[in-house]
């Protein structure tokens, strides 16, 4: 496991002064890069893009489903079942038949899934760990910032009068490994399009930030993108 910090709180609060009606672009492209450089710093993650498997701990040895699993179980079930074989193919994992039972297989990382996994873990309140497993991959780097707009709402994310700013720049990724270029096909299938991205492309988004009562801006965006899967596995084997 390579850190404990959940993909889930990386939620950065930043705050820059720029004034109270005028924004500076270049600030904005030195902050906004900063949070997507901070995220791989604290997490030790090889990338932003990040390829959701399931809640695993590996080795793993497949669970057939059962009547008596929860809805949280199948669910998770579900998904393992198409991920697993999906990253076995690209060479992540290694996959070997359980003896005896048929259909059932024995998961473990490769050195190259090693090398792109991120994993964490939390517990419930009942005392179960849960492991959550995603192979990131492409470091953001942001080209320039686009625009900048300010709105007021009356009741904004926080329920209360709020002010947001949305920052709308165009990045590049700094590098796309091959198990994801050779793969684009099977990735687009099971987790949508938009969950591969190749170098020398422009890509725009957008990152919201909450201007508090002091003036200062505070990241309210995520600065990653995690896919979980919900298409379906397209794969060359059985």
């Amino acid at each position: 496991m390579k850190n404990n910090v959940q993909l889930t709180i990386l939620i950065l609060v930043s705050s820059l002064l720029l004034g109270c009606d005028t924004y500076n672009k270049e600030e904005f492209k030195k902050l906004t890069q900063n949070a997507y450089d901070e995220v791989r710093a604290n997490t030790k993650i090889k990338g932003h893009f990040c390829l959701y498997l399931g809640s695993v701990k590996f080795p793993y040895t497949d669970i057939p489903p059962s009547k008596e699993d929860s809805q949280w179980e199948g669910w998770n079930k579900a998904k393992l079942i198409k991920t697993l074989p999906l990253f076995a193919e690209i060479g992540l994992l290694t996959r070997q038949p359980v003896d005896g039972k048929e259909g059932l297989y024995h998961y473990d990382l490769t050195e190259l899934g090693q090398e792109y996994l991120y994993s964490s873990y939390k517990k419930s309140t009942s005392g179960r760990t849960y492991y959550d497993n995603s192979f990131c991959y492409g470091p953001i780097k942001v080209i320039k910032v686009t625009d900048v707009s300010e709105e007021t709402y009356e009741r904004g994310l926080s329920g209360y009068n709020e002010t947001q700013v949305s920052v709308y720049f165009d990045y590049e990724v700094v590098d796309t490994p091959e198990w994801v270029i050779n793969n684009q096909d099977k990735l687009k299938a099971l987790y949508d399009s938009s969950s591969v991205h190749l170098q020398n492309v422009t890509y725009p988004h957008m990152l919201l930030y909450i201007k508090g009562k002091d003036g200062k801006l505070y990241q309210d965006s995520s600065a990653y993108f995690l896919k979980t899967p919900s298409g379906e596995l397209l794969t060359d084997k059985e």
